[in-house]
């Protein structure tokens, strides 16, 4: 069942980004999302 899973968002997340700059992007914007949360974290503190 976990290997479904993975496969299915593996898919979906490629489905999501059509070439590998596409993808670069996508994983540009997590990174900088995550960056963010953490400094948003770190103020709170």
């Amino acid at each position: 069942m976990k290997t479904l899973i993975t496969v299915l968002a593996t898919l979906w997340l490629l489905a999501g980004c059509n070439t590998i700059a596409g993808m670069g992007k996508d994983i540009s914007n997590a990174g900088s999302s995550i960056e963010n949360a953490a400094n948003s974290n770190k103020k709170k503190q």
